[in-house]
């Protein structure tokens, strides 16, 4: 299954191991997975991201190994050296990173979202695995390669964080045989939840409810929109990665078919959340305002206004139910 992974392995000695920029649960674990795998085939690798891991995956121990893109440190490691790219197949969402892609020997993608058309990066793409960490999970066994309990851990994290706890449409019997392996290595279900669902702040609950006071709905209440200006996160005292999970809430409304959240980042910046129940293909709508996902979860950011954005994207969504 994964020979082209394993022939782009024995090709090279040295390797950059990366991923998408703001680093969610499924890169950093899929990462740590792949170093793992890298370590004991023999190889030498640096993790290196564009962006730094967020505050609230600090309790997978072992990402000490992830380094955050130096230009005097780092460029001496180019020439000598393939890139794994993991979670993404695009090179614009790995920030900082995209500059040293010509300055590498290869580049290699390894990915479970949808490919976007015409994309330059090409490696191993299977859209129909629920996260990347349960590929990287399956490439682990069939090498025969155990992997530390805090690697598993983390593992785990990533393969319940994208698969929704195991809720979302591409959830399958590959997910939960990686799931059931992380345990065997030591994974505890019960503390990565607590870490990943009860460990938010005061603050992210102020959020939350400042999202739900601009909530709207258009197109007879089968879209939701949430936005989140600069101001709110001020007030409420609030990280950004506080409001990963808040465009989720709508779509417990029987009514709601597309959730939408909007995030005023900074000036000139608008970062949208899409997520839909299955009758609206969100990766593509997020592709053509040059994002990318899965069919049920996409995301994408654009220098619109938040008024221009939201008209946009509820024009486009209103087209794709009704059959347009």
């Amino acid at each position: 299954m994964f020979e082209d992974v394993l022939s782009f392995f024995d090709r090279h000695q040295s390797f950059i191991v990366t991923t998408h920029d703001s680093p969610d649960a499924d890169a950093v674990g899929s990462e740590l997975v792949m170093a793992s795998i890298l370590k004991k085939t023999g190889k030498d690798f640096k993790i290196i991201n564009g962006d730094p891991i967020p505050a609230s995956l600090g309790f997978i121990e072992n990402t000490s190994i992830l380094e955050k893109w130096d230009n005097e440190k780092h460029s001496a490691l180019l020439e000598n050296s393939a890139m794994l790219i993991l979670d993404t197949s695009e090179e614009f969402h790995i920030g900082s990173m995209r500059k040293v892609i010509n300055k590498v020997r290869e580049t290699f993608v390894f990915d479970h979202h949808e490919p976007k058309p015409r994309s330059r990066l090409s490696g191993f793409i299977d859209p129909t695995a629920a996260s990347t960490a349960e590929m990287a999970v399956a490439l682990a066994c069939q090498l025969g390669i155990d992997l530390d309990s805090q690697t598993a851990a983390a593992a785990y994290a990533a393969i319940v964080s994208d698969s929704g706890f195991f809720s979302y449409p591409k959830t399958n019997i590959r997910t939960f045989k990686a799931a059931m392996r992380t345990l065997e290595w030591g994974a505890n279900p019960n503390q990565i939840y607590k870490e990943l669902v009860e460990n938010s702040s005061s603050a992210a609950l102020l959020l939350q409810k400042q999202a739900l006071l601009n909530l709207e709905f258009h197109a007879d209440r089968k879209i939701a929109v949430l936005t989140l200006r600069r101001n709110d996160f001020e007030s409420t005292g609030a990280d950004y990665e506080d409001a990963d999970h808040i465009v989720n809430i709508p779509l417990k409304s029987k009514e709601i078919e597309v959730s939408l959240l909007l995030k005023e980042k900074s000036a000139g910046e608008v970062r949208c959340s899409l997520r839909s129940k299955g009758k609206v293909n969100v990766s593509k709508i997020a592709q053509e305002f040059g994002g990318g996902g899965h069919v049920t979860a996409a995301g994408f950011k654009c220098s619109y206004s938040m008024e221009e954005t939201i008209k946009k994207l509820t024009a486009v969504i209103e087209d794709r139910l009704n059959g347009v």
